[in-house]
């Protein structure tokens, strides 16, 4: 009689990820700081109604969770001389990791990157520039993306106008 055939047993994979609960001061303190990440910590404490001494606390601990993951400044790339803003959907040959990483991490460096995402879908990569003239866009593409080992195809579309939206909806 035949054996029958072993089944193969398949690793539980991580765990997953629950959604981190805020309670309502948590939830408070980051409103405030997404609508201004600058207001002081007194401000701060004063609008969400808690002690100076707490919000600080409660904001070092929100970092220590990683549910703010940094303080950032929004520059404006036409009033720095960089009107020219597109973004631009690059497909690689191959999805060797080291290869997707690399080059993530690379043009993520390059001047006038904004920044680098890794995509699904027919694309890999996007990556958002600001350039100071529509030439000094065309080279960047050419020089520092079209021209790069594995590339297959760049499309470029050109960013009129954008819209900021207002984030992750915190309870």
């Amino acid at each position: 009689m035949p054996k029958k055939p072993q089944r193969r047993r398949l690793d539980p994979g991580p765990a997953p990820r629950e959604r981190p609960r805020l309670d309502e001061i948590d939830a408070a303190l980051v409103r405030e700081l997404t609508a201004d990440a600058r207001i002081s910590n007194a401000a701060l404490a004063a609008a969400v109604g808690i002690a100076e001494s707490t919000c600080s606390a409660r904001v070092r601990a929100l970092v220590q969770r990683g549910i703010i993951e940094g303080f950032t400044t929004v520059l404006d790339p036409v009033r720095l001389g960089a009107p020219v803003r597109a973004m631009v959907a690059v497909r690689l040959a191959g999805h060797d990791m080291a290869q997707v990483d690399a080059f993530g991490i690379e043009v993520a460096e390059l001047p006038g990157v904004i920044e680098v995402w890794n995509v699904s879908g027919a694309d890999d990569f996007v990556v958002h520039v600001a350039c100071a003239t529509p030439d000094e866009l065309r080279d960047f593409v050419l020089t520092h993306l079209t021209a790069r080992a594995g590339v297959v195809h760049a499309q470029t579309s050109l960013i009129f106008r954008n819209h900021r939206g207002r984030g992750v909806a915190v309870n």
